[in-house]
């Protein structure tokens, strides 16, 4: 396969995944832009992002701006003389200036039905409302958030049981191959972007740590859909009252059945992840909320 040059945005295990998958289709990127290395955990430790780990892992060049607005990063890009540029969770909006640099474009992989589930966390929200059904779309990225023209789509099932984590990874590896499929005819100039119907457009949230808090009175499949959705971050977790204090419970594992929202395992604050027996017989439990 001839070398083609594109350059990959990413950040998180999500970018991972897509950058592998194209990789094991013949498609390698010639650049790796990311975010700054970042302070994580109680420690701080300064945390490089998973996809850089990836890249210096595949001998391929990691930048990292802090910001893409300036003239060094369009330099840098320019001389790259790109056919194209992948944006996979990448987690800043792009400027027009760097938009317009590939010759094919920047095309964006977000995993969701779009327009539906614009914005940071698409399949978690989808998760959390139940949704059977969502998906993958490629996109021709414009400065607006997730609101270019799509180049492709393909419809992706939810299964009623899995976590978050096993469907991130999901769609990615199917965002990755969809990408490969499409290509050819994208550099081609066979395939015509469809503008999106922006009147069904529905956004989401970034998700924060307060969150994860859920009330066991609450309908099970509502708290079961959150608990899937928000594991392994921030957690769904509920609040133990005890004498002393308010202890939170978060809940690492659980299933659904026959309409029972059935704790298998938790991790109290400050301990380690403990079967829910051990966690009853451990702890003097008064009606958690």
């Amino acid at each position: 396969m001839e070398k083609i040059k594109f350059v990959f945005f990413g950040t998180d295990e999500f970018s991972v995944k897509v950058v592998e998958t194209l990789k094991q289709r013949g498609y390698l990127p010639n650049l790796i832009v990311t975010v700054p290395d970042k302070p994580q955990g109680r420690k701080l430790k300064i945390t490089a992002p998973p996809i850089k780990i990836w890249g210096e892992e595949n001998k391929i060049e990691v930048f990292q701006p802090e910001s893409l607005r300036n003239d060094n990063v369009i330099k840098k890009l320019e001389v790259a003389n790109l056919s194209f540029a992948v944006v996979a969770s990448y987690g800043k909006i792009i400027p027009d200036k760097i938009l317009r640099l590939p010759i094919r474009g920047c095309l964006n992989i977000h995993p969701s039905l779009l327009p539906k589930y614009r914005g940071a966390t698409p399949i978690e929200s989808a998760i959390i409302n139940g949704e059977k059904f969502n998906g993958i779309s490629i996109i021709l990225l414009d400065e607006e958030m997730d609101h270019g023209p799509l180049v492709a789509q393909k419809k992706i099932s939810i299964s009623d049981n899995t976590y978050y984590p096993e469907i991130r990874d999901l769609y990615a590896t199917s965002g990755g191959e969809l990408l490969a499929d499409i290509l050819p005819d994208w550099l081609a100039q066979k395939i015509k972007p469809i503008e999106q119907n922006h009147l069904e457009a529905t956004y989401t949230k970034k998700i924060t740590k307060s969150d994860g808090l859920i009330s066991l009175s609450d309908h099970n499949q509502i708290n079961y859909n959150k608990i899937r959705a928000l594991t392994p971050w921030p957690g769904a977790y509920f609040i133990l009252k005890q004498k002393d204090r308010d202890l939170k419970i978060i809940i690492t594992q659980a299933d659904l059945l026959d309409n029972q929202l059935k704790i298998k395992k938790v991790k109290p604050e400050g301990k380690r992840e403990m079967d829910w027996e051990s966690f009853e017989n451990g702890y003097q439990i008064t009606k958690p909320i």
